[in-house]
């Protein structure tokens, strides 16, 4: 499994937001980053500042949501519906974008999932359950 450095995430989130307002060239991955990025405005002051961002603590207790752990989830949730990964991720999404007419919202909603997945992967010592994710997502859609 890919697992990068704190740094280094904060650093690509950073960079990608850069060359977008620049209107440098992005490479693929910085392309589907920029375009969740623009969808979070609230997190433009976050990444307009790299030195900050490096630094930056992000605590429960602050009330304050990480945005480069927000932005990680967006894509991790845009590359599982990609290559439809755990096998029924990509309908149960496009089932819940479709209820909630919005893909960016249907994505929070699907975050909810994926972190109840893995907190309980966890917190159990066992691997990720992909069908109770989907099935958790699914649910969503048919509320």
């Amino acid at each position: 499994m890919f697992q990068p450095a704190q740094a280094d995430v904060r650093r690509f989130f950073c960079a990608a937001y850069a060359k977008q307002r620049e209107g440098r060239p992005l490479d693929p991955m910085e392309d589907i980053a920029a375009r969740w990025i623009t969808e979070h405005p609230e997190y433009h002051a976050d990444l307009a500042d790299e030195a900050a961002a490096l630094a930056a603590v992000y605590t429960v207790e602050e009330g304050r949501t990480n945005p480069f752990l927000h932005l990680s989830m967006h894509l991790s949730i845009h590359e599982q519906t990609a290559i439809d990964q755990p096998t029924g991720i990509r309908q149960a999404v496009q089932l819940l974008a479709a209820k909630r007419n919005s893909l960016h919202e249907a994505h929070h909603e699907v975050m909810e999932c994926l972190g109840e997945m893995l907190w309980a992967s966890q917190r159990s010592g066992l691997p990720p359950d992909g069908p109770a994710y989907i099935e958790a997502v699914r649910r969503r859609a048919t509320r």
